[in-house]
Order: structure tokens, then C-alpha cells, then sequence
């Protein structure tokens, strides 16, 4: 057996250089955090927007939709479509009322 300048025969790492490798490792995760390249969870604020803005496109469009059809089929002018528009909105504020009232974490 030789001795080769600057290797370990011990087989045990030193604990300076774990301790490096764990600081590169926390070093390039959050480089990717803050570069946007590792997958972040959304917040609980941001998935109940998501949410209240679905609620209020669907209901006006749902509404629309269904009453332009009722429309179309009855012939009875934009009576159906504003109607209907209406009740799509007015459910729509209740659900973003339900929405609201819990609580993110």
C-alpha cells in the first residue's frame, strides 16, 4: 500500500466536506426556487383565487350559454339570456361567499 498525497485511508469522510456537500445541495435547491426552476406548491390564497374566478366566469358563462339556448329554442328574444345571466351571477356570489369564508392556511 502507498500513500497517495491528499487521499484518505480512513474510508470515513471528513466532516467538513459533508457538511460542504449539504450546503450545495440546500445552496442549488433554493437557486432553483428562486429561478423558478423547482416545482413550488401554490398557497392556499392563491388556489382559493383561482377558484373565485372560476366561480364567477362559469356562472356568467353558464348562464349565458343556457339562456341564449333557451332563446333559440323558444324564440323568446334576450328575455332567457339576461335572465338566466342574472341567476348565473347571483349563484356565482354565493358560491365566492362560501368561498370566502374559509379560512387559508
Amino acid at each position: 500500500m502507498t500513500d497517495e498525497a491528499g487521499q484518505d485511508q480512513g474510508g470515513e469522510g471528513d466532516s467538513r466536506l459533508s457538511s460542504l456537500e449539504k450546503r450545495l445541495q440546500d445552496t442549488h435547491h433554493a437557486e432553483a426556487i428562486r429561478t423558478g426552476k423547482a416545482a413550488q406548491t401554490p398557497s392556499k390564497g392563491y388556489s382559493q383565487g383561482n377558484r373565485v374566478l372560476a366561480e364567477l366566469i362559469g356562472g356568467l358563462v353558464g348562464g349565458a350559454i343556457i339562456g341564449w339556448s333557451i332563446d333559440q329554442l323558444f324564440g323568446t328574444g334576450p328575455w332567457a339570456l339576461l335572465v338566466l345571466m342574472m341567476l348565473g351571477i347571483a349563484a356565482a356570489f354565493r358560491n365566492i361567499i362560501r368561498i370566502s369564508q374559509e379560512h387559508p392556511e
